[in-house]
């Protein structure tokens, strides 16, 4: 258990630790080489289906429904080994484990990230990112509407949410309240999308990357918010 005035800062893991971008790329690039254009643009048909079904990106159920018609093409065989073992410690963004290790310094690091139980731990494993927060991995379905687990897991006095997606942050800043500091790193597709979005509430603080969070005076950042002040009188008193 955590003790009560610990800060547990919780990290996205695509496009704000790695570059999942860039492995939508690659694997685009792979399936339209061994299968043709068509048969690419039919993969991330069923991606995109799938994705809408289930709420999260499902890179390996997409290839299970791809193989339909594509049973006895020998490359199709390949296709989960390129996923699985692909060198995700090469998509990491720069300082990202660095970044990592600074805030393990001033509280306890914990991934929170949306996906699959098989696809999405192996990513976290491969990329080196899984022992950098010593195990401490939580992945949900919808990682908003999963604050109470985690809260039960990682009780805090305080949590900071570190995330692309800057709706999300807002869904969870509105659960949270004060209780939370979210921080919006400007990566990937999604955040691109949003910079003409109005966002209400905004994130507490923006960066261009991840490895921005070692220039950044965090525990000035965390003593100003009000919850923290409150904690702060409080222990004087």
């Amino acid at each position: 258990m955590l003790s009560k005035g610990e800060v547990v800062f919780l990290l996205d893991v695509d496009n704000t630790l790695l570059d999942n971008d860039r492995f939508g790329a690659d694997l685009g690039a792979r399936v339209e080489q061994a299968f043709g254009t068509a048969e690419r643009d039919r993969y991330w048909g069923i991606f995109a289906a799938l994705r809408e079904e289930l709420s999260y990106a499902d890179y390996l159920g997409t290839l299970q429904r791809f193989r339909l018609g594509l049973e006895d093409d020998p490359n199709l065989l390949q296709m989960s080994s390129f996923m699985l073992e692909y060198p995700f410690a090469d998509l990491l963004y720069p300082r990202a484990l660095a970044a990592i290790a600074h805030l393990a310094t001033l509280g306890l690091p914990v991934i929170l990230s949306d996906g699959d139980v098989v696809f999405q731990p192996r990513k976290i494993q491969r990329s080196g990112i899984w022992n950098a927060v010593q195990g401490r991995v939580l992945i949900y379905v919808h990682k908003e509407r999963a604050l109470d687990a985690m809260q039960r897991r990682y009780p805090a006095q305080h949590y900071v949410m570190v995330d692309y997606k800057v709706q999300l942050l807002a869904a969870m800043k509105r659960v949270l309240g004060q209780k939370l500091t979210t921080v919006f790193v400007r990566q990937g597709h999604y955040a691109a999308q949003s910079a003409n979005t109005v966002i209400d509430p905004p994130p507490d603080m923006e960066i261009e990357r991840i490895g921005d969070l070692l220039d950044r005076d965090l525990p000035n950042s965390l003593a100003a918010s009000p919850f923290r002040l409150a904690a702060t009188n409080q222990e004087r008193t």
